[in-house]
């Protein structure tokens, strides 16, 4: 039973590097994404604007989902931060072209138009289950 505990134990260090870079990778992303876009996510939050909040928690979570493909199917450290990082540029990307396709997406959020942060959340999981599913090849 011991020697089972410890066989477990030995995939620690590994589990600690991961999910440490995957943190750092996360906090990158909030920073990024947060400089991008033109209102306040936080502030609006704060200010229980449902519909930031919504767009918001979309956005990170189209970030997760291929950061998790990316830990999932990575061959190191280094090719998992190679992937995350493309994955926060897509995510990024995502921001930019759905507030080009629907006209005046950052002020529609802040006014706390709830449709336009769905739109925008649904556009940040839809695209990072794509992302994903991309990353497992």
């Amino acid at each position: 039973m011991l020697d089972t505990a410890l066989t477990s134990l030995a995939g620690l260090p590994a589990f600690a590097a991961y999910f440490a870079m995957a943190i750092a990778l996360l906090l990158l992303f909030v920073r990024l994404y947060t400089w991008v876009t033109p209102h306040d996510e936080f502030g609006l939050i704060r200010a229980n604007n449902p519909a930031a909040a919504v767009a918001f928690a979309g956005a990170i979570i189209g970030f997760a989902w291929p950061l998790a493909s990316a830990i999932t199917h990575s061959m190191s450290l280094l090719d998992c931060a190679i992937w995350g990082g493309v994955a926060l540029l897509v995510q990024v990307l995502t921001f930019l072209l759905s507030s080009a396709a629907l006209k005046q997406l950052p002020q529609r959020i802040t006014q706390g138009e709830l449709a336009a942060g769905i739109f925008s959340a649904a556009c940040s999981v839809t695209v990072g289950m794509l992302n994903a599913a991309c990353m497992s090849y």
